[in-house]
């Protein structure tokens, strides 16, 4: 979803301090110009996390759970944000379905560790059901 060499093109966002407020590990931007005319499309309706479903078939990954930090993340967390790795990583998960890119990345957080320590089997299915919502909303999509 992303033009060729958008880790370089990262590094220029992140030095013109162009993200999007609140959002100190995770880089996030409204309208960022890496993503390609496709990407934005596939994004919109979250086709593009489709390919995750391979890892969730394999067992490396649970339908609801946290997202999947990058390593270059995981560097910058807190000591209290790695009780997010006590559960498998999502593909959907609480903040997804709470406001997904609208949240900033202490509320990510906040969500993500609420879920991990109030895991029930009747929240992820609520999660699955606002996940449907949240897709075809758009809201927060980018």
């Amino acid at each position: 979803t992303m033009v060729p060499d958008a880790e370089a093109a990262l590094a220029l966002l992140e030095a013109s301090k162009q993200q999007d407020a609140g959002n100190t590990v995770l880089f996030k931007m409204r309208d960022d110009p890496r993503i390609t005319r496709p990407g934005h499309f596939l994004r919109r309706f979250s086709l593009d996390e489709l390919p995750q479903l391979l890892n969730v078939l394999f067992g490396h990954m649970s339908l609801v759970g946290p997202r999947p930090p990058l390593p270059r993340e995981v560097a910058t967390y807190e000591e209290m944000v790695n009780r997010r790795f006590m559960v498998k990583p999502g593909i959907t998960g609480l903040w997804q379905t709470s406001g997904r890119s609208n949240l900033s990345w202490e509320d990510s957080v906040r969500l993500d560790l609420y879920y991990v320590e109030n895991w029930t089997m009747k929240r992820d299915m609520d999660i699955l059901m606002r996940t449907a919502r949240a897709v075809l909303s758009k809201d927060g999509a980018y």
